[in-house]
């Protein structure tokens, strides 16, 4: 990558003095130095209020770096950017919201970094709990009884600490549960009166090394032995492969293992890359939903080894629907130590014949080395990636896209952050573990900008090309996102694959429409995002970005991602917007439109 990508972040220096810590020492200093001491390199912050003592300590003690405070628009956006970066590094930032309303606006990323198992270290604050201590009015509104219970259901603790010491300890147990498998968001409530406490002295700051998080649990000798005699004496093998680290080593491991057992792999959208989509024994493309030769794939198989596998029985429903699944399954996830009554994000509960509760990476090599390499060959023919269809209208397809983008990176890596649900499988291949990071979790629209400036972040001063593939819909209601990366000077290439629809929904539309044989012509009332159309490239630029588009041209596609990626290449945020034509692979359609009546008759 272009040598200014290297440069040290963007930052707001404070004036003179800043640091220095001469006078008063205060409750916030001591928190802001124990948020040091966790190594988190960036906060995200929307300002407010219930905050103001320790975003002063992180200004004016701290002196603005390390941590570095990064400015959002809005609280929604601070938590979706750590999610982001820690899709890639697996490490939390620090997402600070203001008092019950910003953690309000905040929810929706903390959902959806729990249901994708990130860690996510989530701080706020509250109104003085001493109501004596409250001033009239807004001091009243920004105090909860119990500010916690907002996320409780959907975080993997809270705590709301009444000291300097209980905050140190607080801080210190928040981030080793976020990044205790399976990974998640906590949340660390500061009362603002405890913050602007004066105090003589900063107490003394634990030694952080003796807080680790745990080491990863081992499978136990039986369960291994059992996964490994079935793998070895498997005729028809097939591994899922699921939610698993961008770690380099575990991919190559990962490999080691399909091509000892000679078994079939399927991957997965919902999750990042985890298996080399080219490989001969990766069997069909991957989806969200299966698609006929996945499930014809997984049907076959007479043992199949799921590595934390997103929702293992609605995947095993898909190919042996209305019957007892055949196959011996093996589970290895932590997954239910996260699930809860609240969420139905546990998914339907599988059968299973062999559960190691471990994690992936962990179980990978401890298989290879117990199963006997099997010799018949199950490998596929290698596929070579389909070329793009140009649409008999002469618009641009989301392939095409695609296509075009490949040119104009060259022979320079690229990180899909996302990618629109209008993607299909055979539109690209993914040879590494950071080609693609997968989707959201929770499906909350809107996600997209926050995660991808978070990723860029990351991936800053490496040789990779960040680049966010969205719609219209969740670039429109998460734009405001990319003037964080604006103003930090992060990197960052945003496609915006626009379809001038929020057009999951006219798919559904047209089901209901079909079922109840009324016109499927108005599938597009109260879903078109047109008269007028928002001009997005304009909205870029309104935000201090580099916009280009609309694009609706084929000849016009190339010269304009040529453009954009040299832009991105010399530091700039770039969005491109490019009108697509609508439309999803047969096996989105099908799964995201299928009705209850559809599910009648499932095998639990």
């Amino acid at each position: 990558m272009n040598s200014k990508q290297a440069i040290p972040l963007r930052r707001d220096i404070p004036a003179p003095g800043a640091g220095a810590s001469a006078g008063s020492l205060w409750a916030s200093d001591a928190i802001a130095e124990m948020i040091r001491a966790l190594d988190i390199p960036y906060v995200l912050l929307n300002p407010g209020s219930s905050f103001r003592g320790l975003h002063d300590s992180l200004v004016n003690h701290l002196g603005n770096i390390d941590p570095q405070m990064l400015v959002v628009l809005h609280e929604e956006h601070a938590v979706a950017i750590a999610h982001g970066y820690a899709k890639v590094t697996g490490k939390p930032l620090a997402a600070i919201v203001h008092s019950n309303v910003g953690l309000m606006h905040a929810s929706m990323a903390i959902f959806n970094a729990w249901v994708d198992r990130v860690p996510v270290l989530v701080l706020g604050a509250t109104g003085p709990v001493d109501a004596a201590k409250r001033r009239p009015w807004i001091d009243w509104m920004h105090t909860a009884q119990d500010q916690g219970a907002l996320v409780r259901d959907f975080s993997k603790w809270d705590a709301q600490p009444a000291s300097v010491a209980a905050s140190y300890e607080a801080l210190l147990r928040a981030k080793q549960i976020a990044l205790s498998a399976p990974a998640g968001p906590t949340y660390v409530c500061f009362d603002v009166s405890l913050q602007e406490t004066r105090i003589d002295a900063i107490p003394a700051l634990p030694d952080v090394s003796r807080y680790q998080v745990p080491s990863p649990a081992v499978p136990g000798r039986d369960e291994l032995a059992r996964a490994a005699a079935l793998l070895s004496g498997a005729s028809r093998p097939v591994i899922l492969m699921g939610r698993v680290s961008r770690s380099s080593e575990g991919w190559r491991q990962r490999i080691e293992l399909a091509e000892k057992l000679n078994a079939q792999v399927l991957t997965d959208l919902r999750a990042g890359a985890s298996f080399p989509t080219d490989h001969p024994l990766h069997a069909a493309v991957p989806g969200v939903f299966l698609t006929p030769d996945a499930a014809a794939t997984l049907r076959a198989a007479d043992v199949v080894l799921s590595l934390d596998w997103y929702d293992l029985n609605g995947t095993l429903q898909q190919a042996w629907r209305n019957e007892s699944v055949g196959a011996k399954v093996i589970q290895v996830s932590l997954d239910h130590y996260s699930h809860r009554g609240w969420s139905m994000d546990h998914q339907g509960l599988p059968p299973v014949d062999v559960f190691m509760p471990v994690e992936p990476d962990v179980a990978v090599p401890l298989l290879c080395a117990a199963c006997t390499e099997r010799t018949s060959a199950l490998r596929a023919p290698k596929r070579p990636m389909a070329m793009p269809p140009v649409p008999e209208d002469g618009t641009i397809s989301i392939a095409m896209v695609a296509d075009a983008l490949r040119r104009a990176a060259g022979t320079q890596p690229v990180t899909l952050i996302r990618v629109p649900l209008g993607w299909s499988g055979e539109m690209g291949h993914f040879r590494d573990p950071l080609d693609y990071l997968g989707m959201d979790g929770g499906a909350g629209i809107g996600s997209g900008p926050g995660m991808a400036v978070g990723a860029a972040l990351a991936l800053r001063g490496t040789d990779r090309l960040p680049v966010l593939m969205t719609g219209d819909g969740d670039y429109l209601m998460g734009l405001t996102a990319l003037w964080t990366a604006a103003n930090a000077g992060v990197p960052l290439l945003t496609i915006v694959c626009n379809n001038r629809s929020f057009f999951n929904d006219e798919l559904h539309q047209e089901r209901v429409a079909r079922d109840r044989d009324r016109p499927v012509q108005n599938r597009w009332i109260g879903q078109r995002i047109g008269d007028p159309d928002p001009d997005l490239a304009a909205l870029a630029r309104g935000l201090g970005l580099q916009g280009l588009g609309p694009t609706d041209s084929p000849s016009e596609l190339d010269e304009v991602l040529a453009r954009a990626v040299a832009a991105v290449r010399e530091g700039a945020t770039v969005v491109v917007d490019v009108h697509v034509t609508p439309g999803y692979s047969a096996a989105m359609a099908s799964g995201m439109t299928r009705s209850h009546e559809d599910q009648e008759g499932a095998q639990p």
